[in-house]
């Protein structure tokens, strides 16, 4: 990596590839992360690209760089109307589409429902759930991981954050939902985002054209369980009643509106991530048994019916750490735009300038990482990473309410399959990720074998 130059002030933003906007759109949809390599291998930590109509933005892989940028006052950077390309899934209410005053009283909103202590009521759904899908494996047959792993945590959400009672709409949303993110989540799908002049509905054998029926099928059912739960004498302790009880300081509710918004942010943030962070912790257990024979041993010592002892297992928590680290499940957190100028490491950006902590390049940084390629989680039992070297849930006032969330249920997880059943990868050999939506998440042909039952 080229070391960090300083730069004189200027009002010029920092170099970048000078090819044209399209064609690095096309690298950064289909090859994102040799993409950000050969940019920081040219330009250094900071430098500048252009994404076709999402403009230009500023990428920084510097820990300073990134503090500056997020230490910087929320009101005076606007990140919501940089998440534009979401705005077909998640809506116009969503928090992730909202900047000052609306973002920060959707925030407050929002925060009640996420609260750690509550978080653990929800240990026994999700120890359930990921039984109910790994009871159907064969012993000796390959399971495509990545689809498993979806499979559990979509029924999380559908127990833990929807509240679902009625079976008919639960197996609708369990039909539904993984066909709505599919229609955008390979790489030619995701241009259905990234590149406008596609959203042309042309009919129902349009991809644009199918998009917009399946959404449409989702929110009648989503709109369906909203007026269920306003209807019940008692609201339930699903994250869903928690967001109808809350009331902002004029003491208004959410509305109908933004809680579907919500709902569907919740689905896109808390399914696809924390499915693929679980495929790659399971492909790095397996690939490297060292790391699972110290994994082994360590649940071992705990009552597997603690779900507070097993959130405090230092080696889980550095594996699951570790598995965030080495390929996140987004490559850059929420860009920012100015309102005023910035000034980020050595450059006096101006106002309008959109900057993105580069997250992905951030955890490959050799001088905080030593072997960066490597898989070590012991690296997360030697130091303590500042949120400006590690970052995988973004930072500031962007950073993922649904952070604890993920990491228990992460855990969870893994800590029953890993008691419950043995595994081996079909094939051992190293996977890459691939872009999926707007994350990256571990290839479709990654699959492992059930080996036992214990």
């Amino acid at each position: 990596m080229s070391p960090t130059v300083a730069h004189p002030p200027t009002q010029q933003l920092p170099a970048g590839p000078s090819s044209s906007a399209l064609w690095q759109m096309l690298q950064w949809i289909g090859r994102p992360l040799e993409f950000m390599e050969a940019c920081t291998q040219t330009y250094g930590d900071v430098f500048t690209v252009q994404l076709g109509k999402l403009g230009q933005i500023v990428f920084c892989s510097n820990p300073q760089g990134i503090e500056e940028i997020l230490i910087a006052d929320p009101l005076q950077m606007d990140a919501g109307r940089n998440n534009s390309v979401l705005l077909p899934l998640l809506g116009n209410t969503s928090l992730l589409m909202l900047d000052g005053n609306a973002h920060q009283r959707q925030r407050q909103l929002l925060m009640p429902p996420f609260h750690g202590e509550r978080m653990r009521a929800y240990g026994s759904s999700i120890i359930q759930v990921t039984e109910d899908i790994a009871t159907p494996w064969q012993i000796g047959q390959p399971f495509d991981v990545r689809g498993a792993m979806q499979a559990i945590s979509l029924n999380v959400i559908l127990k833990t954050v929807f509240g679902i009672s009625n079976s008919q709409r639960y197996q609708a949303l369990q039909n539904l939902l993984p066909r709505f993110l599919d229609l955008t989540g390979s790489p030619a799908g995701a241009s259905l985002l990234f590149l406008r002049g596609l959203q042309k509905d042309w009919g129902a054998w349009s991809p644009w054209g199918r998009f917009l029926r399946v959404r449409s099928q989702l929110d009648h059912l989503i709109y369906q369980q909203i007026a269920e739960h306003r209807n019940q004498s008692e609201l339930g302790t699903d994250i869903l009643s928690l967001m109808l009880a809350t009331q902002d300081e004029a003491g208004n509710p959410m509305t109908d509106l933004e809680l579907r918004d919500e709902l569907v942010t919740l689905l896109l943030a808390g399914h696809e991530t924390t499915a693929s962070a679980l495929a790659w912790a399971l492909f790095w257990i397996h690939f490297l048994p060292e790391v699972r024979e110290k994994l082994i041993a360590e649940l071992a010592t705990v009552d597997l019916n603690d779900a507070k002892g097993i959130q405090r297992l230092p080696y889980l928590n550095a594996v699951c750490s570790e598995t965030l680290r080495i390929y996140p499940i987004a490559p850059i957190t929420s860009p920012r735009t100015t309102r005023r100028s910035l000034s980020l490491m050595g450059y006096n950006l101006p106002v309008g300038s959109t900057v993105a902590p580069c997250i992905y390049l951030t955890h490959r940084r050799p001088e905080l990482y030593p072997n960066p390629q490597a898989f070590q989680p012991e690296r997360f039992l030697d130091r303590q990473f500042s949120p400006y070297e590690y970052l995988p849930f973004g930072g500031s006032n962007r950073r993922c309410l649904g952070m604890t969330f993920a990491l228990f249920e992460m855990k969870l997880v893994l800590m029953t399959l890993l008691t419950r059943y043995q595994f081996q990868l079909e094939q051992p050999q190293p996977l890459k990720p691939v872009r999926r939506g707007v994350t990256l998440a571990p290839p479709s042909h990654f699959k492992m074998i059930l080996t036992q039952r214990c």
